[in-house]
């Protein structure tokens, strides 16, 4: 991800008739403007008819039947993987898992990997960036095994701190776990140095990609990650299934988190063999139509093309970072547009971030996100309790941009002090 190109385009607005939930009004009769798109994302009728047609003609459970509706569920099911592989450019679809999402994939390395391999005296790398998905699973497995969690810290505007991260990466770093994209600060974090570093260290890499896969072009193989986790809802997909990407050898190795059925080749009273890939790690009945659902959601992305998303997000960020700069007693958290991908978090002193949100929602119909981001310990760090976050995807227009700069004024006027006028920034 980088800052737009010269010859960079806005996606044609006509996208916007393929999402039904856009055609709403929210309170007050305002249009709605969805800018929760980092939180998760809006379903075109493409993803909203597949889901039908599953249940209405299709649905059954897979692998376990031998009449015509299982063994039309299997086939999609299966070809729902291998897209996924496609995507994002594994070797084999067997290295890809289907779980409840990122933080369900985050969970069965820490715990099936983790579990099997740290102990007393290694060391787990992570960032102070990572959401607590990539967090308090490496929290749990390390007060379980004794290993030690250690954070590589952040520079001034906002972006990994890689010095430090050369420092903290050791002999004893058995892990690092990063975020691809920070959803709270935006940052694009260098995955490649990231992954060449670790490996020449002896470590492996987990990249939580739940922020970068639905925007731009991932190859897991480029990267040479040896996991990858990330969700079909904040790819225009449903909620219910996420993916968890990792390499052949290590999940062959790897023992299963859950037990049940599917997972398992034969069952004694006495014990059990675990099934091949990828069913080992999809013990019971597996998001069947939600990964069903997430393959349309692939067809559509393709149609439409990860790259001409990403310039599309771009332009917006660059508009909404330049509007929000000239905003007297806005802080904007994160890096410079070039350092971002397409969403922005502010702050302000005097107002809570709740109270924007809610004016933003009411008034003018635009809904954003406020809180601390499930980033708690990042927003610690930066001294602020919460913030307001406006993110981006192919179906927003400058014009959603230019509602929220709007709103985001008339609630600095109606929270400023009696007698004050809003200001912006002198040029």
């Amino acid at each position: 991800m980088s800052t737009v190109t010269e010859n960079a385009a806005l996606l044609p607005a006509s996208l916007r008739e393929d999402f039904p939930i856009l055609t709403n009004n929210v309170l007050g009769g305002q249009p709605l403007v969805f800018l929760d798109n980092a939180a998760s994302t809006q379903r075109p009728r493409q993803v909203i008819d597949a889901l039908s047609q599953v249940y209405e003609r299709d649905y059954a459970n897979v692998h376990r039947g031998i009449h015509t509706l299982s063994e039309r569920s299997t086939e999609q099911f299966e070809l729902a993987r291998e897209k996924v592989r496609a995507f994002i450019n594994a070797e084999h679809a067997h290295e890809v898992i289907f779980t409840q999402g990122t933080t369900a994939s985050i969970n069965l390395v820490a715990r099936s990997w983790g579990e099997t391999n740290l102990k007393a005296g290694d060391e787990v790398l992570t960032t102070v960036m990572e959401h607590h998905s990539n967090l308090v699973p490496w929290q749990q497995v390390c007060q379980r095994t004794g290993a030690v969690l250690r954070h590589v810290p952040l520079t001034e505007d906002g972006r990994l701190d890689m010095a430090a991260f050369d420092l903290l990466l050791s002999e004893k770093t058995k892990l690092v776990a990063v975020v691809s994209v920070s959803n709270t600060l935006g940052t694009v974090n260098p995955i490649d140095e990231i992954v060449k570093k670790s490996h020449d260290a002896g470590a492996l890499v987990l990249v939580d990609a739940a922020q970068s896969v639905p925007h731009t072009t991932t190859d897991v193989r480029h990267w040479d990650a040896d996991f990858m986790a990330f969700s079909g809802h904040k790819m225009l997909g449903p909620s219910g299934v996420g993916i968890l990407y990792g390499k052949e050898a290590l999940l062959d190795e790897m023992p299963p988190f859950l037990g049940g059925g599917s997972m398992i080749n034969e069952v004694r009273l006495d014990g059990f063999t675990p099934a091949a890939l990828p069913a080992k790690f999809e013990a019971g009945t597996p998001p069947i139509t939600p990964a069903i659902g997430m393959s349309a959601a692939i067809d559509y992305l393709n149609r439409v093309g990860l790259e001409a998303i990403h310039q599309h997000e771009q332009i917006l960020v660059e508009q909404a970072h330049a509007a929000l700069s000239q905003i007297d007693g806005l802080q904007i958290l994160g890096p410079a547009p070039e350092h971002r991908a397409g969403l922005v978090s502010f702050a302000f002193d005097r107002i809570h971030a709740h109270e924007f949100a809610q004016v933003l929602n009411d008034r003018y119909g635009v809904a954003v996100r406020a809180g601390h981001h499930c980033t708690q310990p990042l927003h610690k760090l930066l001294g602020i309790a919460a913030s307001t976050r406006a993110s981006f995807y192919l179906y927003n227009r400058p014009e959603d941009v230019d509602r929220l700069v709007e709103g985001i004024a008339e609630v600095q006027q109606m929270f400023a002090p009696k007698g004050r006028k809003r200001r912006r920034k002198p040029q």
